[in-house]
Protein backbone atom coordinates (compact mmCIF):
# COMPACT_ATOMS: atom_id res chain seq x y z
CA UNK A 1 0.00 0.00 0.00
CA UNK A 2 2.88 2.30 1.14
CA UNK A 3 4.57 1.72 -2.58
CA UNK A 4 1.38 2.24 -4.57
CA UNK A 5 1.05 5.80 -2.35
CA UNK A 6 4.66 6.71 -3.33
CA UNK A 7 4.08 5.91 -6.92
CA UNK A 8 1.20 7.83 -7.30
CA UNK A 9 2.82 10.75 -5.36
CA UNK A 10 6.08 10.74 -7.80
CA UNK A 11 3.19 10.48 -10.80
CA UNK A 12 1.94 13.63 -9.48
CA UNK A 13 5.43 15.48 -10.27
CA UNK A 14 5.34 16.92 -12.81
CA UNK A 15 8.47 16.82 -14.73
CA UNK A 16 8.32 18.96 -17.80
CA UNK A 17 11.50 21.10 -18.74
CA UNK A 18 9.63 23.89 -17.63
CA UNK A 19 8.75 22.95 -13.77
CA UNK A 20 12.06 21.35 -13.79
CA UNK A 21 13.15 24.99 -13.93
CA UNK A 22 10.67 26.93 -11.95
CA UNK A 23 11.37 23.76 -9.29
CA UNK A 24 15.39 24.86 -9.43
CA UNK A 25 16.96 26.56 -6.79
CA UNK A 26 19.09 29.92 -7.98
CA UNK A 27 22.41 27.88 -8.74
CA UNK A 28 20.90 25.42 -10.96
CA UNK A 29 18.31 27.89 -12.64
CA UNK A 30 21.79 30.04 -13.34
CA UNK A 31 23.17 27.49 -14.61
CA UNK A 32 20.48 26.54 -17.19
CA UNK A 33 20.07 29.91 -18.35
CA UNK A 34 23.85 30.40 -19.02
CA UNK A 35 23.81 26.91 -20.76
CA UNK A 36 21.44 28.50 -23.07
CA UNK A 37 22.47 31.75 -23.91
CA UNK A 38 25.69 30.17 -24.83
CA UNK A 39 23.92 27.23 -26.97
CA UNK A 40 21.70 29.96 -28.95
CA UNK A 41 24.99 32.55 -29.42
CA UNK A 42 26.65 29.31 -30.58
CA UNK A 43 24.28 28.68 -32.71
CA UNK A 44 24.00 32.28 -34.18
CA UNK A 45 28.00 32.38 -34.89
CA UNK A 46 27.73 28.82 -36.67
CA UNK A 47 24.84 30.18 -39.43
CA UNK A 48 26.81 33.51 -39.47
CA UNK A 49 30.30 31.97 -40.24
CA UNK A 50 28.69 29.64 -42.32
CA UNK A 51 27.27 32.51 -44.47
CA UNK A 52 30.56 34.46 -44.40
CA UNK A 53 32.77 31.35 -45.46
CA UNK A 54 30.16 30.31 -48.47
CA UNK A 55 30.05 34.10 -49.36
CA UNK A 56 33.87 34.53 -49.06
CA UNK A 57 34.57 31.48 -51.65
CA UNK A 58 32.48 32.57 -54.14
CA UNK A 59 34.18 35.82 -53.92
CA UNK A 60 37.08 34.09 -54.34
CA UNK A 61 36.82 31.94 -57.50
CA UNK A 62 34.82 35.23 -58.77
CA UNK A 63 38.27 37.58 -57.89
CA UNK A 64 40.51 34.72 -59.92
CA UNK A 65 38.36 34.57 -62.63
CA UNK A 66 38.83 37.79 -63.18
CA UNK A 67 42.96 38.48 -62.34
CA UNK A 68 43.38 35.37 -64.73
CA UNK A 69 41.42 36.57 -67.95
CA UNK A 70 44.21 38.35 -68.91
CA UNK A 71 43.08 42.25 -68.20
CA UNK A 72 45.62 44.60 -67.40
CA UNK A 73 46.40 44.91 -63.42
CA UNK A 74 45.71 48.97 -63.83
CA UNK A 75 42.07 47.82 -65.59
CA UNK A 76 41.39 45.32 -62.54
CA UNK A 77 42.45 48.00 -59.94
CA UNK A 78 40.09 50.92 -61.32
CA UNK A 79 37.08 48.13 -61.10
CA UNK A 80 38.23 47.12 -57.71
CA UNK A 81 39.01 50.14 -55.64
CA UNK A 82 35.84 51.53 -55.61
CA UNK A 83 33.87 48.53 -54.07
CA UNK A 84 33.90 47.09 -50.69
CA UNK A 85 36.43 44.35 -51.67
CA UNK A 86 36.96 40.65 -49.42
CA UNK A 87 40.08 37.74 -49.90
CA UNK A 88 42.12 37.98 -52.45
CA UNK A 89 40.93 41.07 -53.81
CA UNK A 90 41.37 43.08 -50.79
CA UNK A 91 45.05 41.86 -51.20
CA UNK A 92 44.76 43.08 -54.56
CA UNK A 93 44.05 46.57 -53.61
CA UNK A 94 45.90 47.27 -51.13
CA UNK A 95 49.13 45.88 -52.59
CA UNK A 96 48.09 47.74 -56.02
CA UNK A 97 47.81 51.26 -53.71
CA UNK A 98 51.06 50.50 -52.33
CA UNK A 99 52.63 49.61 -55.74
CA UNK A 100 51.10 52.95 -57.33
CA UNK A 101 52.43 54.97 -54.16
CA UNK A 102 55.51 54.11 -54.84
CA UNK A 103 56.05 54.28 -58.52
CA UNK A 104 54.56 58.07 -58.21
CA UNK A 105 57.52 58.54 -55.53
CA UNK A 106 59.56 57.20 -58.05
CA UNK A 107 61.20 54.86 -55.51
CA UNK A 108 65.00 53.75 -56.75
CA UNK A 109 65.37 50.38 -54.45
CA UNK A 110 62.92 47.43 -55.97
CA UNK A 111 64.18 45.68 -52.74
CA UNK A 112 62.26 48.57 -50.60
CA UNK A 113 59.51 48.45 -53.19
CA UNK A 114 58.74 44.55 -52.22
CA UNK A 115 59.61 45.00 -48.48
CA UNK A 116 56.36 47.69 -48.30
CA UNK A 117 54.36 45.39 -50.92
CA UNK A 118 55.45 42.27 -48.27
CA UNK A 119 54.54 44.59 -45.52
CA UNK A 120 51.21 45.56 -46.94
CA UNK A 121 50.00 41.91 -48.00
CA UNK A 122 50.84 40.71 -44.21
CA UNK A 123 48.96 43.52 -42.56
CA UNK A 124 46.11 42.60 -45.53
CA UNK A 125 46.01 38.67 -44.62
CA UNK A 126 45.97 39.47 -40.72
CA UNK A 127 42.91 41.97 -41.56
CA UNK A 128 41.49 38.90 -43.11
CA UNK A 129 41.70 36.16 -41.14
CA UNK A 130 40.76 38.09 -38.35
CA UNK A 131 37.14 38.28 -40.08
CA UNK A 132 37.62 34.94 -40.56
CA UNK A 133 37.99 33.64 -36.88
CA UNK A 134 36.29 36.16 -34.77
CA UNK A 135 34.50 34.60 -32.21
CA UNK A 136 35.63 31.14 -33.45
CA UNK A 137 37.13 31.44 -30.07
CA UNK A 138 33.63 31.66 -28.00
CA UNK A 139 32.87 28.12 -29.35
CA UNK A 140 36.06 26.67 -28.37
CA UNK A 141 35.57 28.21 -24.71
CA UNK A 142 31.89 26.83 -24.99
CA UNK A 143 33.52 23.40 -25.95
CA UNK A 144 35.64 23.01 -23.58
CA UNK A 145 33.84 24.34 -20.67
CA UNK A 146 30.26 23.78 -21.15
CA UNK A 147 30.19 19.96 -20.21
CA UNK A 148 31.76 21.22 -16.62
CA UNK A 149 29.39 24.01 -16.41
CA UNK A 150 26.45 21.71 -16.70
CA UNK A 151 28.88 18.93 -14.43
CA UNK A 152 28.75 21.79 -11.91
CA UNK A 153 24.79 21.91 -11.81
CA UNK A 154 24.15 18.08 -11.64
CA UNK A 155 26.55 17.95 -8.86
CA UNK A 156 24.91 20.85 -7.34
CA UNK A 157 21.50 19.19 -8.26
CA UNK A 158 22.52 16.20 -6.29
CA UNK A 159 23.28 17.73 -3.88
CA UNK A 160 19.90 19.07 -2.90
CA UNK A 161 18.50 15.95 -3.55
CA UNK A 162 20.38 14.89 -0.65
CA UNK A 163 19.48 17.62 1.38
CA UNK A 164 16.17 16.70 0.75
CA UNK A 165 16.47 13.20 1.91
CA UNK A 166 17.73 14.70 5.21
CA UNK A 167 14.80 16.82 5.76
CA UNK A 168 12.62 14.45 4.96
CA UNK A 169 14.70 11.62 6.43
CA UNK A 170 12.50 9.25 3.02
CA UNK A 171 14.67 7.94 0.38
CA UNK A 172 11.46 7.59 -1.31
CA UNK A 173 11.42 8.77 -5.24
CA UNK A 174 9.11 11.43 -4.62
CA UNK A 175 11.90 13.13 -2.55
CA UNK A 176 14.71 12.17 -4.99
CA UNK A 177 13.41 12.27 -8.02
CA UNK A 178 13.00 16.28 -8.21
CA UNK A 179 16.78 16.82 -7.63
CA UNK A 180 17.76 14.27 -9.82
CA UNK A 181 15.59 15.81 -13.12
CA UNK A 182 17.04 19.21 -12.24
CA UNK A 183 20.94 17.17 -12.01
CA UNK A 184 20.17 15.35 -15.24
CA UNK A 185 18.36 18.87 -16.89
CA UNK A 186 21.81 20.66 -16.34
CA UNK A 187 23.69 17.61 -17.68
CA UNK A 188 21.72 17.44 -20.83
CA UNK A 189 21.67 21.38 -21.68
CA UNK A 190 25.78 20.93 -20.86
CA UNK A 191 26.14 18.25 -23.41
CA UNK A 192 23.65 20.49 -25.94
CA UNK A 193 25.84 23.50 -25.59
CA UNK A 194 29.19 21.61 -26.00
CA UNK A 195 28.61 18.83 -28.45
CA UNK A 196 27.49 21.46 -31.42
CA UNK A 197 30.15 23.54 -30.42
CA UNK A 198 32.93 21.65 -30.55
CA UNK A 199 32.04 20.13 -34.15
CA UNK A 200 31.64 23.62 -35.37
CA UNK A 201 34.71 24.94 -34.29
CA UNK A 202 36.82 21.82 -35.86
CA UNK A 203 35.30 22.67 -38.91
CA UNK A 204 34.91 26.41 -39.35
CA UNK A 205 38.56 26.43 -38.53
CA UNK A 206 39.40 23.84 -41.20
CA UNK A 207 37.63 26.06 -43.23
CA UNK A 208 38.93 29.03 -42.46
CA UNK A 209 42.43 27.85 -42.66
CA UNK A 210 41.92 26.46 -46.25
CA UNK A 211 40.84 30.44 -47.21
CA UNK A 212 43.65 31.73 -45.24
CA UNK A 213 46.00 29.27 -47.09
CA UNK A 214 44.32 30.23 -50.38
CA UNK A 215 45.26 34.23 -49.33
CA UNK A 216 48.55 33.31 -48.28
CA UNK A 217 49.05 31.52 -51.78
CA UNK A 218 47.88 34.63 -53.75
CA UNK A 219 50.08 37.07 -52.18
CA UNK A 220 52.80 34.84 -52.85
CA UNK A 221 51.99 34.78 -56.43
CA UNK A 222 51.49 38.55 -56.62
CA UNK A 223 54.07 39.38 -55.58
CA UNK A 224 55.90 37.34 -57.94
CA UNK A 225 53.99 38.82 -60.86
CA UNK A 226 55.22 42.15 -59.11
CA UNK A 227 58.78 41.21 -58.97
CA UNK A 228 58.62 40.48 -62.45
CA UNK A 229 57.27 43.97 -63.58
CA UNK A 230 59.70 45.90 -61.32
CA UNK A 231 62.74 43.69 -62.91
CA UNK A 232 61.45 44.45 -66.28
CA UNK A 233 61.36 48.35 -65.59
CA UNK A 234 64.47 48.23 -63.95
CA UNK A 235 66.11 47.07 -67.63
CA UNK A 236 64.56 49.75 -69.71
Amino acid sequence: MENVEIIEHAAEIDFSLFALFLQADWVVKSVIIGLLIASVWCWGIIIDKVILYRKTNQELKFFDKNFWSGQSLEELYRSLSQTHTVGQASLFVAAMKEWKKSHEQNASSSIGVMSRLEKVLDVAIVRESDVLEKRLGFLATVASAGVFIGLFGTVWGIMNAFQSIAISKSTNLAVVAPGIAEALFATALGLLAAIPANIAYNKLSSDSGKIIEKLENFADEFLTILSRQLEARGKD
